[in-house]
């Protein structure tokens, strides 16, 4: 077993439409692959699939080892770009040693965790018995970490495959909860002599909300409020407002129909262009693409009601949204933060979504509890769901030892062992095997969540070198 081989059925789960919640085909794919090389494999109600493996000659007496993916990825492109995720394979180039997805998500994270998982499994190394668990709707609510039960698996030592970072442990991950707030507005008539524009805010990298959080990248639907909020003192009507799709995604791009005096026109479009300038200014360094595009098009949509109108821009820019805590006890590592996520009109209701996380309960707590008052403010409902635990780390953890001294055996240097303020399933695990002891490592992956996420092969190999070390030698 070698990073191609990886890479190899990496390639084939590319093919596989897998969005959280439409899980189906990867499912199948799991259940013949374990079929086809004689192995046992369990499916429970939800979805979720343990594949097994017995120990190899000599290897009978190694306690059980789990190793644990996801099966589904966060489907996300360019809303210009024609694809489908239901029916069309990813597109991916290799470029300068990173296999690249430009226009959509690749599906990285977690697939080439699962593609690891069934080398292995494939494999003849010798190795302890292996379980390896495959969830389901880990992006979107950890559903099936959730849903496990007792018994699925025997295993007492976990080694989670979603990290991002090659080189660093992770023994600790942050909790997190998402809330959705709405609001029914009113529609009024469009005023004579007013004409409607398209105000877009675009080139966004987007991002994970837990990984790429503290990187200062713009979202595009609060710089598109930002922008309404200082033309409210003009005279113009709000047709649709709408940015973002995923909880766990910084909002890349966004986008609103307004309609404005024909007059004036020129003058919006200059607005336009000086907080263009405006925007590249700030973001520079942590995001030079993004942009403000104002066009004329036509959009045969009721203007919302001017008092709802002002309510929902105000309240948008209200709601907090980054960094809000640093942690004291390790350096560099976000605490607490939250990410307005999306906001989408359907009839005459405005929805929003928004994901808070933070290694410490009670701040999580507080901040979901700033957020709803913010949107109490503006006459919304708001609603808290999909709330799970964090993962406290544990030193003195036998598997993160075996990890350590592998990694420095193998490349001659000390791994970073941290914790991460992205959400992983091994706080779920934890809480419904407490006797689980786990770690989490992988290759090194950008930009996941957007398009343009890619895989670093170079990171790919010294993480296939290292887990099958692992497995090799643990005990």
């Amino acid at each position: 077993m070698n990073a191609e081989t990886v890479l190899d059925i990496f390639r084939d789960i590319t093919k596989i439409p897998r969005e959280s919640g439409h899980e189906e085909p990867m499912t199948a794919f799991l259940q013949d692959f374990a079929s086809r090389h004689q192995l046992e494999c369990r499916t429970d109600k939800t979805g979720n699939v343990v594949i097994v493996k017995e120990a190899a000659p000599g290897k009978e007496q190694v306690p059980t080892l789990v190793l644990q993916a996801h099966q589904d990825m966060v489907c996300e492109k360019d809303a210009d770009f024609p694809f489908d995720f239901k029916t069309d394979p990813i597109p991916y180039t290799i470029e300068d040693g990173w296999m690249v997805a430009r226009h959509t998500t690749l599906g990285a994270d977690d697939g080439i965790g699962v593609a690891a998982c069934l080398a292995l499994l494939q494999s003849d190394l010798p190795m302890g018995k292996l379980e390896c668990l495959f969830t389901i709707s880990e992006e979107t609510g950890m559903d099936g970490a959730f849903a496990l039960e007792p018994g699925f698996f025997e295993g007492k030592t976990l080694i989670n495959l979603d990290s991002e970072d090659e080189g660093q442990l992770f023994v600790g991950c942050a909790g997190g909860i998402d809330t959705t707030a709405t609001i029914e507005f009113k529609r009024e008539a469009l005023r004579k002599g007013y004409r409607t524009l398209r105000i877009r805010i675009t080139g966004g990298q987007g991002g994970h909300s837990g990984d790429d959080i503290n990187k200062e990248r713009a979202n595009a639907l609060r710089l598109l409020v930002r922008f309404l909020y200082t033309e409210l003192q003009y005279d113009f009507q709000l047709l649709t407002l709408g940015g973002g799709n995923k909880p766990n995604a910084i909002c890349r791009e966004a986008e609103a129909f307004i309609a404005v005096p024909a007059d004036d026109i020129a003058e919006w479009e200059a607005d336009a262009k000086a907080f263009d300038a405006l925007i590249k200014a700030e973001f520079r360094a942590s995001d030079p693409e993004i942009g403000i595009l104002c066009t004329p098009e036509a959009c045969p949509i009721r203007p919302v009601e001017e008092g709802d109108a002002a309510n929902i821009i105000m309240t948008l820019l209200s709601v907090p949204h980054g960094v809000e805590k640093m942690s004291m006890d390790i350096p560099g590592l976000v605490e607490t933060s939250t990410n307005l996520a999306a906001a989408h009109i359907e009839g005459d209701v405005l929805k929003v979504i928004t994901s808070q996380r933070s290694s410490v309960v009670s701040e999580l707590h507080a901040l979901a509890e700033r957020v709803e008052a913010a949107f109490f403010l503006g006459s919304f409902d708001v609603e808290h769901h999909g709330e799970y635990p964090g993962w406290k780390p544990n030193l003195d953890s036998n598997i993160l030892k075996v990890s350590v001294e592998s990694y420095r055996k193998l490349f001659h240097t000390e791994p970073e062992v941290k914790a991460i303020h992205a959400g992983l399933e091994c706080g779920l695990f934890l809480e419904k095997f407490p006797d689980l002891d786990m770690i989490s490592f992988g290759p090194t992956l950008r930009g996941v969540h957007a398009p343009g996420e890619k895989l670093e092969l170079a990171s790919l190999d010294k993480f296939v070198a290292h887990l099958v070390d692992v497995v090799t030698h643990f005990e």
